[in-house]
């Protein structure tokens, strides 16, 4: 995939708020990752909005997430932030996924559901690095490491199965299992283009955009509906009119849009 050139990536750090010079270290990649999943929501608003479309083309990429300030879902996330590190100097390797539904208590969804990253460092490190599944660690995980690992977001663990795929846990319960085999972003195409279109979708049956706090919290905007996460619990409130919720996306995510998008 080509790598953003220097401006681009001057312009991606300004972003997120990180200041350079980086090195492909994991001190650089934390600092990365943790910027990023605080700072671009996870959004599907693309879907239900008239006239836009989801490219996995890197310009495309640049100028939705970079220059307009907005954020968007797995293959969009991971898929530039995958380039940026290659940038830097990381080896990235694109992981396909299956979620878990909790609901059916399976892994039921079809293959390149989700796009993860399994990322080598200058020394040899290898990390499990998410910023594109929505409720997920704030740092990247050790990819080799079988054992509970902390996070400021949660407990995680990586647990092989027997056919030798990886379930990634948060806080004991499955998010998803992970395909070791390494694919090209091009691959998840059929999958982008299945999100997007297909009625059995979820990103199609509902209006979302959410962001976790810096303090393990969570504000989302499900349809009208504000959420917000804390020490103190979970709070709902009813976004009263076209204007309140132009001004949520504003406010909390950064989002500036001049029509609400609606469900088809």
């Amino acid at each position: 995939m080509p790598q953003l050139t220097a401006d681009q990536i001057a312009a991606y750090l300004d972003r997120i708020g990180v200041a350079g010079p980086l090195k492909p270290d994991i001190d650089t990649l934390n600092m990365l990752h943790r910027a990023h999943v605080t700072t671009v929501p996870f959004e599907n608003l693309s879907i239900h909005l008239p006239g836009e479309e989801i490219s996995l083309d890197l310009s495309t990429l640049m100028d939705k997430v970079v220059a307009r300030r907005r954020g968007g879902f797995c293959y969009e996330l991971n898929g530039l932030f995958a380039a940026l590190l290659e940038s830097v100097g990381f080896g990235v390797e694109r992981l396909s996924a299956r979620t878990y539904s909790a609901t059916l208590a399976a892994f039921t969804s079809r293959p390149l559901d989700h796009l993860a990253l399994r990322v080598t460092d200058a020394t040899g490190g290898v990390w499990l690095a998410d910023v594109g599944f929505g409720k997920h660690s704030a740092l990247p995980l050790r990819y080799a490491e079988r054992g509970e690992q902390s996070d400021p977001f949660g407990t995680f663990q990586i647990l092989e199965t027997a056919d030798g795929l990886l379930d990634v846990l948060l806080d004991g319960s499955p998010a998803y299992r992970v395909d070791p085999r390494t694919l090209a972003l091009a691959d998840f195409e059929m999958g982008r283009w299945w999100q997007v279109t297909s009625p059995q979708s979820l990103f199609r049956q509902m209006l979302m955009c959410s962001l976790p706090t810096p303090d393990g919290g969570r504000v989302t905007v499900n349809g009208r509906k504000l959420i917000t996460t804390d020490a103190d619990g979970r709070r709902e409130r009813v976004l009263k009119d076209d204007a309140a919720v132009l001004a949520a996306y504003q406010e909390l995510f950064g989002i500036a849009l001049d029509v609400v998008p609606t469900l088809a």
